[in-house]
């Protein structure tokens, strides 16, 4: 098997050089701004801008633009032109970047393994129980850690439910028996695929279609936007729609850039964050019904619905994801969650 490369040292050192340059320039105005100068904000993500997150950042763009009256702006750098998933986070550590909107499974990695719930196979059945979490006391407590790790944390953004796919359906743990998975670095997710009996794999979501083509993996787990638009149907043959698991990202800013501000930009940026992500929340479901309606028209690629019995093995069998998260979060943040889920 062919070994995905991802960054090269080359190709990191210029990605650091540009971000110091661009950050220098950024910090020119990152005290108080001078009469008549625009407060200049960059956001990078790493997938395109016809997905929820893609959606949300055009949102706040131009939410930003509104409620500052033309004196914050925001740039925004889609598909990891500036940063991908494995150095991301790093960059607005240093101010390289203003902002982030990471999965949630990034923040698990980052030291804060209480994010890694959201990664629990199974656990939620809709997006009403998903916001018993984000919107209440649960969500607001992580977001408010994040400052741990010198970050602002301002909101959830949904990318909807993950669904398997590969070379054959995956409906039932016995179907996974042996494959590649690639998956994002996640000690549950890991556990969870382990549990079905396949291999996980965690790899930077840029490399995952070349990882598909060279057979590095097998298949993978996605929403169905993300699927779509990364065009994994040409290297895929079979989609199953198990709903297994929710994908979901934080919206972050930098301390670095936080403290600079004003208080009343301050208070712009997160009237902008809250706008955006209500419209990014609002335009993902819609999104995912667009991505399945074109998947349906792709040549090759066969699409499976998995039964409420499936999903129901699916569970059974994930318990020890379940440990996973219980060994490395405690015992009574999951019992927390699962009461919360209970209303």
């Amino acid at each position: 098997m062919q070994k995905v490369q991802t960054s090269t040292p080359a190709i990191r050192r210029r990605r650091w050089l540009t971000a110091a340059a661009t950050g220098l320039a950024g910090w020119a105005v990152a005290g108080p701004v001078a009469s008549g100068a625009v407060r200049r904000l960059r956001l990078s993500h790493v997938v395109t801008e016809d997905t929820p997150k893609g959606t949300m950042a055009r949102a706040l763009q131009r939410h930003l633009q509104a409620q500052s009256g033309g004196r914050m702006a925001l740039e925004v750098y889609p598909d990891s032109q500036l940063y991908g998933d494995e150095d991301e986070l790093e960059a607005l550590r240093l101010g390289a970047v203003d902002l982030l909107a990471p999965s949630l499974s990034k923040f698990a990695a980052g030291g804060f393994p209480a994010f890694e719930l959201f990664d629990l196979p199974l656990l939620f059945d809709n997006l009403p129980q998903v916001r018993r979490i984000t919107q209440g006391p649960i969500g607001a407590r992580l977001l408010g850690a994040l400052a741990q790790r010198d970050m602002v944390g301002l909101g959830y953004l949904d990318n909807g439910f993950k669904h398997l796919s590969g070379p054959r359906v995956l409906r039932q743990p016995a179907d996974l028996a042996g494959l590649r998975l690639r998956i994002q670095p996640s000690a549950v997710l890991s556990a969870q695929m382990r549990a079905w009996g396949a291999e996980p794999v965690a790899l930077p979501f840029a490399e995952t279609r070349r990882a598909l083509e060279r057979a590095v993996v097998d298949g993978a787990e996605n929403t169905l936007s993300n699927f779509d638009t990364q065009g994994l149907a040409a290297v895929q043959g079979h989609l199953t729609q198990t709903s297994h698991g929710y994908l979901g990202y934080a919206l972050v800013a930098g301390q670095r850039m936080w403290a600079r501000l004003a208080p009343h930009e301050q208070t712009w940026l997160r009237e902008a964050a809250a706008a955006a992500l209500a419209e990014g929340n609002a335009r993902a479901a819609a999104l995912e019904q667009v991505a399945l309606a074109h998947l349906r028209q792709v040549p090759g690629l066969h699409i499976h619905n998995a039964t409420a019995t499936d999903r129901a093995a699916l569970r059974a069998a994930a318990e020890p994801a379940y440990a996973a998260f219980g060994r490395r979060a405690g015992g009574a943040a999951l019992a927390e969650v699962q009461r919360t889920l209970r209303g």
